[in-house]
């Protein structure tokens, strides 16, 4: 007997018009999300949601996750049972000018001054 078709997974993201700024820089006040933008802009490659490495459970993570893809910050789509991630950079870019390279900037100099 043939196995029932089951249809693709999805994930809805929001269109960045429609996206305010407040919301982006509420996501992005998280040092967790922070986190895990630095690590996609990092990358160079779209990552699973299980290669990050942060300091909250999977659960929790999935939250930050959750609030980056409504912020429009990040995409995520399914390859096979991975949910990858991947950052809306030049989006961002035509939407909020500066601020994203801002933020991973101001991320990257925070964790240079803390490793000292």
């Amino acid at each position: 007997m043939a196995r029932p078709r089951t249809a693709a997974r999805t994930v809805e993201h929001p269109e960045l018009s429609e996206v305010s700024l407040q919301q982006v820089l509420e996501a992005l006040v998280d040092p967790v999300r922070r986190m895990v933008v630095t690590q996609l802009a990092g990358a160079g490659e779209d990552l699973s949601c299980g290669t990050f490495q942060a300091p909250v459970s999977l659960s929790t993570l999935t939250h930050h996750f959750n609030v980056l893809r409504e912020a429009g910050v990040i995409r995520q789509y399914y390859v096979g049972t991975a949910k990858m991630n991947t950052l809306r950079a030049e989006e961002m870019e035509r939407r909020f000018p500066g601020l994203l390279t801002a933020v991973l900037a101001a991320a990257t100099a925070e964790e240079g001054a803390s490793a000292a």
